[in-house]
């Protein structure tokens, strides 16, 4: 399994690395739903943000009157990008290049947790989730926007055959988000459809 989840690690980083000069086509077309969760979400202006999977940096629009930002890709590509946009909107960001499913913070360290279109991506959704949960303070928030299959359900067919290209692609569309975060003891707060007739959600967490 670990080697594994090292092989789909390398391979996202690779593949990411590949879309990085077209990725704010596809990416920035969830505009709507990303402000909507952070609005969700609420951070404070000096709360301690960590932004996961942060690609080339979408959620900054979002998150200007932040204090203290974190942002992590496993793409170093990506990071490039964000702390370009950063600089062009004028933020302080401690961007790093940084596997989501071993994250180098202390525990408790931040109070609110991003996680936009990356628990679907992560070759081990339960680890990254995990490490959220770790590294979140007691009373810590996190929210997710992402697509899911229904809790408890299968897929159909066209949906099981469409997945392994989906998987090669970019994303897989067969995780259930009750399967993930029964890792934790994270307490699902809000959970709302996101698009596509519930194939996206946004969900508020709090530890």
């Amino acid at each position: 399994m670990k080697r594994f989840v090292a092989l789909a690690t390398r391979f996202n980083r690779w593949r990411y690395t590949l879309y990085s000069p077209v990725y704010d086509l596809v990416a920035g077309l969830f505009v709507e739903q990303r402000r909507r969760a952070i609005a969700l979400l609420g951070p404070r202006p000096d709360d301690k943000v960590l932004i996961v999977g942060a690609g080339s940096g979408l959620d900054l629009d979002f998150l200007l009157s932040q204090r203290s930002l974190t942002a992590i890709d496993i793409t170093p590509a990506m990071i490039a990008k964000l702390k370009s946009r950063a600089g062009k909107l004028g933020v302080d960001i401690d961007a790093r290049v940084m596997d989501a499913q071993r994250m180098d913070f202390p525990d408790a360290h931040f109070d609110v947790v991003v996680l936009h279109l990356i628990l679907a991506v992560v070759p081990d959704p339960l680890a990254c989730i995990r490490e959220v949960e770790r590294v979140l303070k007691p009373g810590g928030r996190a929210v997710v926007f992402d697509k899911f299959l229904p809790d408890g359900k299968r897929p159909g067919l066209v949906r099981w055959l469409a997945n392994p290209i989906a998987r090669l692609v970019a994303t897989d569309i067969n995780r259930r988000l009750a399967d993930i975060l029964s890792a934790t003891a994270l307490v699902k707060v809000h959970d709302e459809d996101a698009g596509f007739g519930g194939f996206f959600r946004i969900v508020l967490l709090r530890k």
